[in-house]
């Protein structure tokens, strides 16, 4: 098995001319780390942090394999710098859970809405962020949602199947709705002033 130097992978030099020390709050943890000022979260995440859950896919955001939580809403981290994510809680599939499965992860189970796996995280997360949004009235705002996730195996219909039980579960669509527009209006007012 191959070990990792896990300090000395966070501590890697980055060009002197475009290293930044940045501090990443990653699912409740703080990580501090120099990184090149082009780096973008997902390979702050994989390749420093050994935090491989969040997977590469295309690279150019258009998969949905990155996606993760920031600040509770849905990111894709291919596109992002990690650098533009400090003060930010980030969460990964590795958080997601709490000493048992979070009720997505266990409805994407119930529902074999996955199949070779490798776009399971990034659709686990994304789903996560869509109810978070409350946007899950109906299976087509459900799918319209989620297209930025695709699925080489065509796992579609139990994905939709998926997150309408994981909302029957438990999680409240209302109470994210109203949680994400008082957010937008929050940043409406931050971006005035």
């Amino acid at each position: 098995m191959l070990e990792v130097d896990r300090e000395r992978a966070r501590a890697g030099t980055a060009y002197p001319q475009h290293a930044f020390e940045i501090a990443l709050t990653v699912n409740g943890e703080e990580h501090r780390l120099s990184v090149d000022a082009r780096t973008t979260l997902l390979d702050a995440l994989r390749d420093r942090l050994h935090l491989t859950g969040t997977k590469k896919g295309c690279g150019l955001g258009q998969c949905g394999a990155c996606t993760l939580l920031v600040d509770g809403r849905r990111v894709v981290s291919c596109l992002t710098l990690a650098v533009m994510n400090q003060g930010r809680s980030i969460t990964t599939i590795e958080g997601l859970a709490d000493g048992e499965l979070h009720p997505v992860q266990q409805a994407f189970i119930d529902h074999d809405a996955f199949q070779c796996g490798y776009c399971t995280p990034g659709q686990i997360m994304s789903a996560v962020g869509l109810i978070q949004e409350g946007r899950t009235r109906s299976d087509d705002e459900i799918r319209e949602n989620m297209s930025g996730n695709l699925c080489r195996c065509g796992a579609y219909v139990n994905i939709v199947d998926a997150i309408k039980d994981a909302i029957a579960r438990g999680l409240d669509p209302r109470e994210a709705m109203t949680e994400a527009v008082e957010a937008i209006r929050q940043d409406a007012e931050g971006k005035e002033t």
